[in-house]
């Protein structure tokens, strides 16, 4: 007798969790099935996937941005499924959700021990590093927590660059980076469970697109630095608005007074960062503001943030962000020529 059971995806949701992400993936992966032949026949079909909405408790909940939520049902009652996916989950960035979802972690680990795909979107891996199911693995998530993984969670080698990693789904576990990486862990997830035809369908009608260039494009390079070293914070404020002077380093520390390889040592102790490797980040920074809004050549755009050198620059911006300078470009042009066109007349 052959088995018609649709494969069960539950979406686990908290008041910290976006609508785009929830709503997004349920509404894609609940009209697997029934959408393309609706839009090309006008003959819907049968859904193919069986998702549902479940969360600590089958109360209606708000969710981020004060949007009304209504689970089907609460986990404690959910001990099925084919997959469950841990929607993102707001936490700031310096900050690990200790013991903040224990309900949550102790039942994704029953739901693992029991056969299910356990896949994340976001910050939704920080309840799977939680629970332990990341554990000596490697791990997707948004580019920004990349600093609180390797804090909190350094059994855990965060993929800052990474869009989908599956490298531990033959173990049970999928994550994926930031927030609209929900796209691709749903093609992922309907080609797995209903052929690679039905995602090809889905993101035809969707208009999804690949992020065949990871995060790496995305991510910010310097971060807000706190220090109580205020030596250091005074050459940040400084060399913040100078990146592109020559020697900054030995101008850093001399403007701090410290022998070299003191200032060295205590810049990397406030900022977790060696002295060059934060002015190559604020100068790769001002580079990507100039190739997204002007459009001086290459060359000049490197030795303006302070690169003589343009073989240099091009291999250091392509090692930081993923892309040539010229593939950067033209990646933000649409963006930024639709902000300079102005509203329609």
């Amino acid at each position: 007798m052959t088995d018609t059971r649709r494969p069960k995806i539950a979406l686990l949701v908290a008041p910290e969790t976006s609508a785009s992400v929830l709503y997004g993936l349920y509404d894609v992966l609940g009209t697997v099935g029934p959408m393309w032949p609706d839009m090309t026949a006008a003959e819907p079909g049968e859904a193919l996937l069986d998702v549902q909405i479940v969360a600590a408790s089958a109360a209606p909940l708000r969710c981020f941005g004060n949007i009304l939520v209504e689970p089907h049902a609460a986990i404690t009652d959910v001990d099925q499924a084919d997959v469950v996916v841990v929607c993102d989950m707001y936490t700031p960035i310096d900050t690990p959700p200790r013991g903040k979802y224990a309900v949550e972690t102790t039942w994704l680990r029953r739901m693992h021990a029991g056969g299910a795909v356990i896949a994340t979107v976001c910050t939704g891996s920080l309840l799977l590093a939680e629970s332990g199911l990341l554990d000596g693995r490697t791990c997707a998530g948004h580019w920004a927590y990349t600093e609180l993984f390797a804090q909190a969670y350094p059994q855990i080698r965060f993929l800052p660059g990474a869009i989908l990693d599956r490298s531990s789904e033959p173990e049970g576990v999928i994550t994926a980076g930031g927030v609209t990486s929900w796209q691709d862990l749903a093609l992922h997830l309907i080609a797995r469970f209903c052929g690679p035809e039905q995602a090809a369908r889905t993101a035809k009608v969707y208009l999804f697109g690949g992020h065949e260039d990871g995060q790496l494009p995305f991510a910010a390079m310097t971060r807000r630095v706190r220090t109580q070293d205020a030596v250091i914070r005074d050459c940040l404020g400084w060399i913040d608005d100078r990146c592109s002077v020559p020697n900054p380093v030995s101008a850093m520390a001399e403007r701090s007074g410290l022998t070299p390889r003191t200032f060295a040592r205590r810049f990397q102790a406030a900022t977790g960062q060696r002295p060059i490797d934060y002015v190559h980040a604020l100068r790769v920074e001002r580079a990507r503001q100039l190739l997204e809004t002007g459009s001086d050549a290459v060359d000049d755009i490197g030795y303006a943030v302070g690169y003589e050198d343009p073989t240099f620059f091009r291999r250091l911006f392509r090692r930081t962000t993923g892309l040539t300078p010229a593939a950067y470009r033209r990646k933000y042009a649409p963006i930024t020529a639709a902000m300079s066109s102005g509203p329609p007349s």
